[in-house]
């Protein structure tokens, strides 16, 4: 079957949802520290998701897994790995800026550093497996006008930043902590920035496991699903770090117990800073886990959606990576308005945040136009 362009931006702009609706389950959690709920999340996320998914929707997951050779499997794990990294700062982000202004400027790094480097990188390791470089996209005119989409989706979002630093200079304190209680605009962009160029890894784990989506196809699996097996390995490799990090943070912050207690220790930080004032809080444990059950599932259909989008934008499937990262952002900014996080800022930051969701609302447009001229048969 040939690539439907207009439905591979359909599905990541569900991917998009996903991913900027995730962490708002997490909201519902009571008196868990956050590396308890995190790794619950977690839990479902890179481990029970993946493998449930890839089993039911693709043939002979084991089998293709077994004959990727070691290279291949190591660095898609490899990178998923180092995304992970990305990934534990991207939840101190949504902490510290909020969820419009936090995905805002960690996606922007994730949007230019993922959709540009792996053809940029094809031009100096030509055995890489994405199809061509940055200088064969140039010269087409599909190339062109996908790429002047990507150059939209990254000035709109520079606007979003600037919207956020609008924020941070215009609100009182205490307004922005009515929104975000950990607000720091600082912290937050120090944060942002790592957490942004790490979690571009995952562009590059996705192309390094090619050859697992291709053998896939090869056992028979339908091409809207041969991105699944994929994923198993990358988030694998993405739980492998924030598994890590999480224990050592329970051990550190002696949270462990939180997992299976019913009521907050009077030794603990968390008794203090998150209980009513009383010595034992008592612990909502099944709401607990259902909350993070629930972020974590819609964690991972972002990109459950994401794979299934790659497979239909064609050879201009590098700019899957910036159509996800423009669309998470526009959801992120629509959940932030509905959570009031920009109640109390100046009409100035308003107009620019609007601006920037414009902006990369017509990125998603000029993207999904040019992969739809490459479909044709675009030409020079």
């Amino acid at each position: 079957m040939p690539p439907h362009p207009f439905l591979g931006v359909v599905f990541h702009w569900l991917g998009g949802f996903a991913s900027a609706s995730f962490y708002v389950p997490y909201k519902g959690v009571k008196r868990w520290a956050w590396e308890t709920y995190w790794l619950v999340g977690g839990v479902f996320s890179w481990i029970i998701m993946p493998f449930t998914l890839a089993l039911v929707m693709t043939n002979d997951l084991f089998g293709v897994l077994r004959q990727q050779s070691f290279t291949t499997l190591a660095w898609t794990y490899g990178f998923g790995a180092l995304w992970g990294f990305g990934g534990l700062t991207f939840g101190l982000t949504m902490r510290y800026l909020g969820m419009s202004l936090g995905m805002g400027v960690a996606l922007g790094y994730c949007a230019a550093f993922g959709t540009l480097l792996p053809p940029i990188f094809k031009a100096f390791a030509p055995s890489i497996p994405v199809p061509e470089t940055i200088a064969q996209i140039a010269a087409t005119l599909p190339g062109k006008v996908t790429l002047a989409g990507v150059a939209v989706c990254l000035f709109g979002i520079g606007i979003a930043a600037l919207a956020g630093l609008a924020k941070e200079k215009e609100m009182p304190e205490v307004e922005k902590k009515k929104a975000i209680a950990e607000f720091n605009f600082a912290r937050g962009l120090l944060v942002a920035t790592f957490s942004g160029i790490m979690s571009s890894c995952f562009s590059f784990a996705l192309t390094a496991g090619t050859p697992i989506g291709e053998a896939s196809a090869a056992a028979g699996t339908s091409t809207l699903w041969t991105g699944l097996p994929k994923l198993v390995v990358v988030l694998l490799g993405g739980f492998t770090t924030n598994f890590v990090w999480c224990v050592l943070l329970n051990i550190r912050n002696r949270t462990a117990y939180q997992y299976l207690a019913t009521h907050t220790r009077l030794e603990s930080p968390e008794a203090g800073r998150l209980g009513s004032g009383q010595e034992r809080s008592k612990v909502p444990l099944l709401g607990n886990y259902l909350f993070s059950a629930l972020a974590g599932i819609t964690w991972y259909f972002q990109f459950f959606f994401y794979t299934m989008g790659e497979t239909q934008m064609g050879k201009f499937g590098f700019a899957s990576w910036t159509l996800h990262m423009a669309s998470i952002i526009i959801f992120s900014t629509i959940w932030g308005w509905i959570l009031h996080e920009w109640k109390g800022s100046s009409r100035k930051a308003h107009r620019l945040i609007a601006a920037g969701i414009c902006s990369l609302v017509i990125s998603t447009i000029i993207v999904g136009y040019g992969t739809y001229l490459n479909a044709r048969g675009g030409g020079h």
